[in-house]
Protein backbone atom coordinates (compact mmCIF):
# COMPACT_ATOMS: atom_id res chain seq x y z
CA UNK A 1 0.00 0.00 0.00
CA UNK A 2 1.13 3.56 -0.72
CA UNK A 3 1.77 6.20 1.93
CA UNK A 4 -1.50 7.98 1.12
CA UNK A 5 -3.46 4.74 1.42
CA UNK A 6 -1.88 3.97 4.79
CA UNK A 7 -2.66 7.47 6.00
CA UNK A 8 -6.30 7.25 4.89
CA UNK A 9 -6.65 3.82 6.54
CA UNK A 10 -5.19 5.14 9.80
CA UNK A 11 -7.55 8.14 9.77
CA UNK A 12 -10.52 5.85 9.04
CA UNK A 13 -9.67 3.46 11.92
CA UNK A 14 -9.05 6.33 14.35
CA UNK A 15 -12.35 8.00 13.35
CA UNK A 16 -14.25 4.72 13.77
CA UNK A 17 -12.83 4.21 17.28
CA UNK A 18 -13.63 7.80 18.31
CA UNK A 19 -17.20 7.58 17.01
CA UNK A 20 -17.70 4.20 18.70
CA UNK A 21 -16.72 5.41 22.19
CA UNK A 22 -17.98 9.00 21.85
CA UNK A 23 -21.40 8.57 23.53
CA UNK A 24 -19.87 6.85 26.58
CA UNK A 25 -17.12 9.44 26.99
CA UNK A 26 -19.55 12.34 26.60
CA UNK A 27 -22.19 10.69 28.80
CA UNK A 28 -19.75 10.03 31.65
CA UNK A 29 -18.16 13.49 31.53
CA UNK A 30 -20.91 15.90 30.47
CA UNK A 31 -24.09 13.88 31.00
CA UNK A 32 -26.63 12.14 28.78
CA UNK A 33 -28.19 15.44 27.75
CA UNK A 34 -25.10 16.08 25.63
CA UNK A 35 -25.35 12.60 24.10
CA UNK A 36 -28.88 13.59 23.11
CA UNK A 37 -27.48 16.75 21.52
CA UNK A 38 -25.04 14.62 19.51
CA UNK A 39 -27.98 12.45 18.39
CA UNK A 40 -29.71 15.56 17.08
CA UNK A 41 -26.48 16.62 15.39
CA UNK A 42 -26.53 13.35 13.42
CA UNK A 43 -30.14 14.00 12.39
CA UNK A 44 -29.17 17.47 11.18
CA UNK A 45 -26.23 16.00 9.27
CA UNK A 46 -28.70 13.84 7.33
CA UNK A 47 -30.96 16.84 6.70
CA UNK A 48 -28.08 19.08 5.63
CA UNK A 49 -26.71 16.45 3.25
CA UNK A 50 -30.16 16.08 1.69
CA UNK A 51 -30.49 19.83 1.23
CA UNK A 52 -26.93 19.94 -0.11
CA UNK A 53 -28.07 17.82 -3.06
CA UNK A 54 -30.63 20.48 -3.98
CA UNK A 55 -28.71 23.64 -3.07
CA UNK A 56 -25.05 22.63 -3.25
CA UNK A 57 -25.01 20.25 -6.20
CA UNK A 58 -27.96 21.39 -8.32
CA UNK A 59 -27.92 25.09 -7.37
CA UNK A 60 -31.65 25.25 -6.53
CA UNK A 61 -32.48 27.53 -3.58
CA UNK A 62 -34.94 25.59 -1.39
CA UNK A 63 -36.40 27.26 1.72
CA UNK A 64 -39.09 24.64 2.30
CA UNK A 65 -36.92 21.59 2.89
CA UNK A 66 -38.34 21.12 6.38
CA UNK A 67 -41.60 19.97 4.74
CA UNK A 68 -39.98 16.66 3.77
CA UNK A 69 -38.74 16.25 7.33
CA UNK A 70 -42.34 16.73 8.49
CA UNK A 71 -43.70 14.21 5.97
CA UNK A 72 -41.25 11.54 7.14
CA UNK A 73 -41.99 12.27 10.81
CA UNK A 74 -45.78 12.22 10.46
CA UNK A 75 -45.71 9.08 8.31
CA UNK A 76 -43.79 7.23 11.01
CA UNK A 77 -46.02 8.64 13.77
CA UNK A 78 -49.27 7.66 12.03
CA UNK A 79 -47.99 4.15 11.31
CA UNK A 80 -46.46 3.58 14.74
CA UNK A 81 -48.62 5.06 17.49
CA UNK A 82 -51.99 4.61 19.25
CA UNK A 83 -53.43 7.46 17.13
CA UNK A 84 -54.74 5.01 14.49
CA UNK A 85 -53.73 1.98 16.56
CA UNK A 86 -51.28 0.94 13.85
CA UNK A 87 -47.89 -0.34 14.93
CA UNK A 88 -45.77 -1.17 11.91
CA UNK A 89 -42.07 -2.02 12.46
CA UNK A 90 -39.54 0.73 11.81
CA UNK A 91 -38.04 -1.04 8.77
CA UNK A 92 -41.39 -0.53 7.03
CA UNK A 93 -42.39 2.88 8.41
CA UNK A 94 -39.09 4.69 7.72
CA UNK A 95 -38.81 3.56 4.04
CA UNK A 96 -42.48 4.43 3.53
CA UNK A 97 -41.91 7.89 5.01
CA UNK A 98 -38.79 8.37 2.86
CA UNK A 99 -40.67 7.27 -0.28
CA UNK A 100 -43.59 9.58 0.49
CA UNK A 101 -41.18 12.46 1.11
CA UNK A 102 -39.55 11.76 -2.28
CA UNK A 103 -43.00 11.89 -3.90
CA UNK A 104 -43.60 15.26 -2.22
CA UNK A 105 -40.22 16.33 -3.61
CA UNK A 106 -41.46 15.53 -7.10
CA UNK A 107 -44.73 17.30 -6.30
CA UNK A 108 -42.79 20.42 -5.35
CA UNK A 109 -40.32 20.18 -8.22
CA UNK A 110 -42.82 19.79 -11.06
CA UNK A 111 -44.48 23.25 -10.94
CA UNK A 112 -41.22 25.14 -10.23
CA UNK A 113 -39.12 23.77 -13.09
CA UNK A 114 -38.82 27.14 -14.81
CA UNK A 115 -38.23 29.19 -11.65
CA UNK A 116 -34.82 30.35 -10.46
CA UNK A 117 -33.24 32.30 -7.62
CA UNK A 118 -35.54 34.42 -5.46
CA UNK A 119 -38.73 33.23 -7.17
CA UNK A 120 -37.84 29.59 -6.50
CA UNK A 121 -36.98 30.43 -2.89
CA UNK A 122 -40.38 32.11 -2.34
CA UNK A 123 -42.33 29.18 -3.82
CA UNK A 124 -40.43 26.56 -1.81
CA UNK A 125 -40.87 28.66 1.33
CA UNK A 126 -44.61 28.70 0.67
CA UNK A 127 -44.63 24.94 0.14
CA UNK A 128 -42.96 24.37 3.51
CA UNK A 129 -45.49 26.59 5.26
CA UNK A 130 -48.42 24.92 3.46
CA UNK A 131 -47.32 21.49 4.73
CA UNK A 132 -46.95 22.81 8.29
CA UNK A 133 -50.38 24.48 8.18
CA UNK A 134 -51.95 21.30 6.80
CA UNK A 135 -50.47 19.29 9.67
CA UNK A 136 -51.82 21.90 12.07
CA UNK A 137 -55.36 21.76 10.71
CA UNK A 138 -55.93 18.15 9.62
CA UNK A 139 -57.83 17.32 12.82
CA UNK A 140 -61.32 18.09 11.51
CA UNK A 141 -63.72 16.87 10.22
CA UNK A 142 -61.55 13.70 10.30
CA UNK A 143 -58.76 13.71 12.85
CA UNK A 144 -55.66 12.70 10.87
CA UNK A 145 -52.78 14.61 12.45
CA UNK A 146 -54.36 15.57 15.81
CA UNK A 147 -53.78 19.21 14.92
CA UNK A 148 -51.66 21.45 17.14
CA UNK A 149 -51.73 18.88 19.96
CA UNK A 150 -49.51 16.60 17.90
CA UNK A 151 -49.10 12.85 18.10
CA UNK A 152 -47.84 11.25 21.31
CA UNK A 153 -46.65 7.80 22.42
CA UNK A 154 -44.85 7.09 19.14
CA UNK A 155 -43.31 3.63 19.10
CA UNK A 156 -39.57 3.37 19.74
CA UNK A 157 -37.42 1.33 17.37
CA UNK A 158 -37.37 -2.37 18.23
CA UNK A 159 -34.58 -4.66 17.06
CA UNK A 160 -34.89 -8.40 17.73
CA UNK A 161 -37.48 -7.81 20.43
CA UNK A 162 -35.28 -5.23 22.18
CA UNK A 163 -36.81 -1.76 22.49
CA UNK A 164 -34.43 1.16 22.08
CA UNK A 165 -36.75 3.20 24.28
CA UNK A 166 -35.58 1.41 27.45
CA UNK A 167 -32.15 1.05 29.03
CA UNK A 168 -30.52 -2.38 28.71
CA UNK A 169 -27.43 -4.09 30.13
CA UNK A 170 -24.78 -5.38 27.68
CA UNK A 171 -21.64 -7.07 29.07
CA UNK A 172 -22.04 -5.13 32.28
CA UNK A 173 -22.46 -1.79 30.51
CA UNK A 174 -25.70 0.14 30.85
CA UNK A 175 -26.95 1.38 27.48
CA UNK A 176 -29.44 4.24 27.74
CA UNK A 177 -31.86 5.01 24.88
CA UNK A 178 -29.74 8.00 23.82
CA UNK A 179 -26.73 5.67 23.43
CA UNK A 180 -28.61 3.08 21.38
CA UNK A 181 -30.24 5.67 19.14
CA UNK A 182 -26.80 7.20 18.61
CA UNK A 183 -25.56 4.03 16.91
CA UNK A 184 -28.72 3.74 14.78
CA UNK A 185 -28.40 7.38 13.71
CA UNK A 186 -24.67 6.98 13.09
CA UNK A 187 -25.23 3.95 10.86
CA UNK A 188 -27.90 5.67 8.78
CA UNK A 189 -25.83 8.86 8.60
CA UNK A 190 -22.94 6.86 7.15
CA UNK A 191 -25.35 5.33 4.61
CA UNK A 192 -26.56 8.81 3.59
CA UNK A 193 -22.96 10.08 3.34
CA UNK A 194 -22.01 7.17 1.06
CA UNK A 195 -25.13 7.70 -1.07
CA UNK A 196 -24.46 11.44 -1.47
CA UNK A 197 -20.76 10.84 -2.17
CA UNK A 198 -21.57 8.29 -4.88
CA UNK A 199 -24.13 10.65 -6.39
CA UNK A 200 -21.65 13.53 -6.43
CA UNK A 201 -19.09 11.52 -8.40
CA UNK A 202 -21.60 9.93 -10.78
CA UNK A 203 -22.90 11.13 -14.14
CA UNK A 204 -25.92 12.52 -12.32
CA UNK A 205 -23.71 14.56 -9.99
CA UNK A 206 -21.73 15.99 -12.89
CA UNK A 207 -25.01 16.83 -14.63
CA UNK A 208 -26.17 18.71 -11.51
CA UNK A 209 -22.94 20.72 -11.45
CA UNK A 210 -23.28 21.52 -15.16
CA UNK A 211 -26.85 22.70 -14.62
CA UNK A 212 -25.80 24.76 -11.59
CA UNK A 213 -23.04 26.53 -13.50
CA UNK A 214 -25.06 27.23 -16.67
CA UNK A 215 -28.41 25.56 -17.28
CA UNK A 216 -28.67 26.89 -20.86
CA UNK A 217 -25.28 25.47 -21.82
CA UNK A 218 -26.15 22.19 -20.08
CA UNK A 219 -29.40 21.92 -22.05
CA UNK A 220 -27.53 22.73 -25.28
CA UNK A 221 -25.18 19.81 -24.53
CA UNK A 222 -28.16 17.46 -24.45
CA UNK A 223 -28.87 17.22 -20.70
CA UNK A 224 -32.52 16.78 -19.71
CA UNK A 225 -32.79 19.70 -17.28
CA UNK A 226 -36.34 18.80 -16.26
CA UNK A 227 -35.46 15.27 -15.13
CA UNK A 228 -32.23 16.38 -13.46
CA UNK A 229 -34.05 19.00 -11.37
CA UNK A 230 -36.79 16.57 -10.37
CA UNK A 231 -34.21 13.96 -9.39
CA UNK A 232 -32.42 16.50 -7.17
CA UNK A 233 -35.65 17.41 -5.38
CA UNK A 234 -36.67 13.75 -4.96
CA UNK A 235 -33.31 12.47 -3.67
CA UNK A 236 -32.87 15.42 -1.32
CA UNK A 237 -36.38 14.87 0.04
CA UNK A 238 -35.62 11.15 0.50
CA UNK A 239 -32.88 11.97 3.00
CA UNK A 240 -35.19 14.43 4.76
CA UNK A 241 -37.89 11.77 5.06
CA UNK A 242 -35.49 9.29 6.67
CA UNK A 243 -34.37 11.92 9.21
CA UNK A 244 -38.01 12.79 9.93
CA UNK A 245 -38.93 9.20 10.74
CA UNK A 246 -35.93 8.88 13.05
CA UNK A 247 -36.86 12.16 14.74
CA UNK A 248 -40.40 10.92 15.43
CA UNK A 249 -39.33 7.63 17.01
CA UNK A 250 -36.55 9.31 18.99
CA UNK A 251 -38.75 12.06 20.44
CA UNK A 252 -41.84 9.94 20.95
CA UNK A 253 -43.90 13.04 20.19
CA UNK A 254 -44.25 15.39 17.23
CA UNK A 255 -46.30 18.50 16.53
CA UNK A 256 -46.40 21.09 13.73
CA UNK A 257 -44.29 23.47 15.86
CA UNK A 258 -41.24 21.28 15.20
CA UNK A 259 -41.35 22.04 11.46
CA UNK A 260 -41.39 25.82 11.20
CA UNK A 261 -39.58 28.15 8.84
CA UNK A 262 -36.72 28.72 11.31
CA UNK A 263 -35.77 25.04 11.00
CA UNK A 264 -35.53 25.34 7.20
CA UNK A 265 -33.35 28.42 7.51
CA UNK A 266 -31.16 26.66 10.08
CA UNK A 267 -30.57 23.70 7.77
CA UNK A 268 -29.76 26.03 4.88
CA UNK A 269 -27.30 27.87 7.15
CA UNK A 270 -25.59 24.56 7.92
CA UNK A 271 -25.04 23.95 4.21
CA UNK A 272 -23.86 27.49 3.42
CA UNK A 273 -21.67 28.02 6.49
CA UNK A 274 -20.14 24.56 6.29
CA UNK A 275 -19.21 24.75 2.63
CA UNK A 276 -21.90 24.46 -0.02
CA UNK A 277 -21.43 21.44 -2.30
CA UNK A 278 -18.67 19.92 -0.13
CA UNK A 279 -19.75 16.88 1.90
CA UNK A 280 -17.18 17.21 4.76
CA UNK A 281 -17.94 20.91 5.03
CA UNK A 282 -21.69 20.31 5.22
CA UNK A 283 -21.16 17.71 7.96
CA UNK A 284 -18.98 20.17 9.89
CA UNK A 285 -21.56 22.93 9.47
CA UNK A 286 -24.38 20.70 10.76
CA UNK A 287 -22.39 19.59 13.82
CA UNK A 288 -21.18 23.10 14.72
CA UNK A 289 -24.58 24.78 14.27
CA UNK A 290 -26.27 22.07 16.36
CA UNK A 291 -23.80 22.04 19.24
CA UNK A 292 -22.73 25.72 19.39
CA UNK A 293 -26.15 27.06 20.55
CA UNK A 294 -26.23 24.45 23.34
CA UNK A 295 -22.73 25.41 24.47
CA UNK A 296 -23.79 29.07 24.57
CA UNK A 297 -26.90 28.11 26.54
CA UNK A 298 -24.74 26.58 29.29
CA UNK A 299 -22.15 29.36 29.28
CA UNK A 300 -24.08 32.65 29.05
CA UNK A 301 -26.10 32.35 32.27
CA UNK A 302 -23.20 31.41 34.62
CA UNK A 303 -20.93 33.95 32.90
CA UNK A 304 -23.35 36.80 33.61
CA UNK A 305 -23.77 35.71 37.24
CA UNK A 306 -20.01 35.50 37.71
CA UNK A 307 -19.32 38.86 36.01
CA UNK A 308 -22.27 41.02 37.08
CA UNK A 309 -23.81 39.06 39.95
CA UNK A 310 -27.18 39.01 38.19
CA UNK A 311 -28.86 38.24 34.90
CA UNK A 312 -28.71 41.32 32.65
CA UNK A 313 -29.82 39.69 29.40
CA UNK A 314 -32.08 36.65 29.15
CA UNK A 315 -29.76 33.70 28.35
CA UNK A 316 -31.98 32.52 25.48
CA UNK A 317 -32.01 35.95 23.82
CA UNK A 318 -28.28 36.44 24.40
CA UNK A 319 -27.59 32.99 22.99
CA UNK A 320 -29.40 33.71 19.73
CA UNK A 321 -27.87 37.21 19.52
CA UNK A 322 -24.32 35.89 19.85
CA UNK A 323 -25.08 33.01 17.52
CA UNK A 324 -26.47 35.33 14.85
CA UNK A 325 -23.53 37.73 15.21
CA UNK A 326 -21.09 34.84 14.80
CA UNK A 327 -22.85 33.74 11.60
CA UNK A 328 -22.72 37.28 10.15
CA UNK A 329 -19.02 37.62 10.97
CA UNK A 330 -18.36 34.21 9.45
CA UNK A 331 -20.01 35.20 6.18
CA UNK A 332 -18.04 38.45 6.04
CA UNK A 333 -14.67 36.89 6.87
CA UNK A 334 -15.05 33.53 5.11
CA UNK A 335 -18.01 33.60 2.70
CA UNK A 336 -17.00 30.30 1.05
CA UNK A 337 -17.74 28.47 4.32
CA UNK A 338 -15.75 26.81 7.07
CA UNK A 339 -14.57 23.89 4.92
CA UNK A 340 -15.20 24.63 1.23
CA UNK A 341 -14.23 22.42 -1.68
CA UNK A 342 -11.01 23.32 -3.47
CA UNK A 343 -12.99 24.51 -6.48
CA UNK A 344 -15.27 26.80 -4.47
CA UNK A 345 -12.34 28.19 -2.46
CA UNK A 346 -10.50 28.97 -5.71
CA UNK A 347 -13.60 30.69 -7.15
CA UNK A 348 -13.86 32.99 -4.12
CA UNK A 349 -10.12 33.66 -4.21
CA UNK A 350 -10.33 34.68 -7.89
CA UNK A 351 -13.37 36.85 -7.16
CA UNK A 352 -11.48 38.71 -4.41
CA UNK A 353 -8.53 39.32 -6.75
CA UNK A 354 -10.88 40.63 -9.43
Amino acid sequence: MTMDTNKKLAVFIASAIVLAVLPFVVGNTLGNSWVRTIDFALLYVMLALGLNIVVGFAGLLDLGFIAFYAVGAYTFALLGSPHFDIHLPFYISIPLGAGLAAMFGLLLGTPVLKLKGDYLAIVTLGFGEIVRIFMNNLNAPVNITNGPQGINLIDPIQVGGVSLGKAIEVFGFSLNPVHMYYYVFLFLTVVVVIMVYRLQHSRIGRAWVAMREDSIAAAAMGLNIRNIKLLAFALGALSGGVAGGLFATFQGFISPESFGLLESIMILAMVVLGGMGHIPGVILGAVVLTIAPEVLRDVIGPLQMHTFGKMIVDPENARMLLFGAAMVIMMLVRPEGMWPSKRRAAEFKDAKKG
